[in-house]
């Protein structure tokens, strides 16, 4: 599986498996989950009565398929490509800068089951029956205008099944839909680990730092740098001990305990 690591996060990945219009074979691409949109109450693929798969496509990539006969040759409006909240929060997960596209236009293909007039299913007296049967729609988001309505079951198949285009793979199998990731399995010992391990570094940083209070009385020469090792500066003491005139922040060292509860972890 050549996307392991968006797998194992995100717990569901997808593939699906088509035939190409345009280059005329058939082909196999990788689906991310937040492009796969199903219904609130799917529970597996083959039972779901619609699912619609988020496609990127370009301007000449639909103007080919329409030339071809595959989409209807109707005129689209300007496509108006966003980002959405989940793409969002890939990309600064993963460190990735978005780069606005404009030749680029959302397509939804949605499979669903449709009973549309002049094609319903009739019964041995030719009487419709209301029966909706699988059908793949294709729509282009911008100018909402229905690119494409096929059939999607085979005319040998007396139960008109939905052929399945898409195969899921689940890192872990979740309590519904959606398998569980890495993500949803030890992200929150992970969110502990990182909370130690900054507080231990803050407190080493913070124990080794020369900070505290001085006297109003005492004056040292050159008293906003920072004393190099093996340097001594003039003091102007008023009375009394240095000892008496400095205290140090308390800052602790470092905690064993939490040394310990990290490694655990």
């Amino acid at each position: 599986f050549p996307y392991t690591t968006l797998f194992r996060s995100a717990g569901s990945a997808f593939r699906k498996v088509y035939y190409d219009p345009h280059h005329k074979r058939p082909a196999s691409i990788f689906v991310p989950a937040e492009d796969l949109v199903v219904a609130y109450n799917t529970t597996d693929l083959s039972s779901s009565a619609r699912h619609t798969h988020v496609m990127q496509k370009t301007d000449n990539f639909v103007r080919k398929l329409q030339v071809d006969g595959f989409y209807r040759d109707v005129d689209l409006n300007e496509s108006t490509e966003g980002t959405s909240d989940v793409k969002t929060k890939y990309n600064e997960l993963t460190g990735v800068t978005e780069v606005s596209e404009s030749d680029l236009r959302t397509i939804l293909e949605v499979h669903c089951e449709l009973d549309i007039e002049g094609y319903e299913e009739t019964d041995t007296d030719g009487e419709s029956v209301g029966i909706a049967v699988p059908y793949i729609v294709t729509i282009d988001e911008a100018s909402n205008s229905v690119l494409s309505i096929r059939q999607n079951y085979s005319e040998t198949d007396a139960l008109k099944s939905p052929i399945q285009h898409f195969v899921h793979y689940k890192f872990q199998p979740g309590l519904g839909f959606y398998g569980f990731g890495l993500i949803h399995l030890i992200g929150n010992i992970a969110k502990s680990s990182t909370s130690i391990l900054r507080q231990l570094i803050d407190a080493g940083t913070l124990s080794n730092l020369p900070a505290g209070f001085k006297a109003r009385g005492l004056r040292i020469k050159g008293d906003d740098t920072p004393i190099s090792p093996g340097e001594f500066r003039d003091i102007d003491l008023p009375s009394g001990a240095i000892r008496d005139n400095l205290m140090p922040l308390p800052f602790k060292e470092p905690s064993a305990t939490l040394a310990q509860l990290l490694g655990v972890l």
